[in-house]
């Protein structure tokens, strides 16, 4: 176990489930956890590798990377009891949404190095999005390890911290979006006579194609839509709806509001 990295996970909740989901089939990697329920601990090592821990100074003492899966509000309170049991190899790793790197470091040490990250859930099926920023301290070293290790469960974007709460709005908040347009649409095509099975596959599939598409970098999303677009069609017909509708405006002021959060949850 000498050579293999060690992480633990601070907080066992969604995300973290998620990313423990993609990073257990890592190799030469050991994970541990804890969680202030024990209950919720005990689920999450029935369905993957991961090694429970009885306290958070035990995560500290056997682990290189320490991953703060918890909300904003708890950080604070975890941070001081990790404090004491933290030394400079340790490398703080926070996916709390909008909680600065910066906090992070005043409240576990100067010298502490921290990545800040912004994950999202379909890390559960290898296809997350993560954004990636290094605090004051963190080394180049740092940044790549992370990049590494997130990489293991999508793409990865490494940003400055001043982007990181638009990041969280689009890509972490994103999945969520995604869902509700999802469902929309499928409830229509069940309108127009689909099963509801079979709106949600086809519904699914295009989305997945659609944004296949984008990146693969060729084109853009308008010259896309206009491929798609015949004058006169059933597609002109549905974007006029869309337009009328004033749902680009609509989207954008949901990523603008989710933004705006992330930034309060700092104050």
């Amino acid at each position: 176990m000498n050579n293999h990295l060690r992480l633990g996970f601070v907080g066992t909740g969604r995300i973290a489930r998620a990313l423990i989901a993609g990073l257990s089939q890592r190799e030469h990697t050991v994970i541990f956890g804890f969680d202030k329920e024990p209950a919720a601990l005990a689920s999450i090592a029935a369905d993957y590798f991961l090694l429970p821990c009885l306290s958070i100074e035990e995560v500290a003492l056997k682990s290189q990377v320490i991953i703060l899966a918890v909300k904003p509000y708890q950080m604070e309170e975890v941070l001081g009891a990790l404090k004491p049991s933290l030394t400079t190899s340790h490398l703080l790793v926070s996916v709390a949404a909008g909680i600065s790197s910066e906090f992070i470091r005043k409240n576990s040490g100067e010298s502490m190095r921290v990545i800040r990250v912004m994950p999202n859930t379909p890390a559960f099926v290898g296809k997350g999005m993560t954004a990636l920023c290094r605090g004051k301290m963190a080394l180049d070293d740092d940044i790549l390890l992370a990049s590494e290790l997130f990489r293991s469960i999508g793409r990865v974007a490494i940003l400055d911290e001043l982007q990181m709460d638009a990041a969280t709005a689009l890509s972490g908040s994103g999945p969520a979006y995604m869902f509700h347009i999802l469902d929309s649409l499928a409830e229509g095509g069940v309108q127009c006579g689909l099963s509801r099975e079979e709106a949600l596959l086809l519904g699914a599939q295009t989305m997945i194609g659609a944004a296949t598409m984008v990146l693969s970098g060729r084109k853009g999303p308008e010259e896309l839509k206009q491929e798609v677009t015949t004058p006169g069609g059933t597609t002109e017909a549905g974007l006029k709806i869309m337009d009328e509708k004033n749902i680009r405006q609509i989207l954008v002021a949901t990523v603008a509001a989710a933004a705006a959060r992330s930034r309060e949850l700092m104050k």
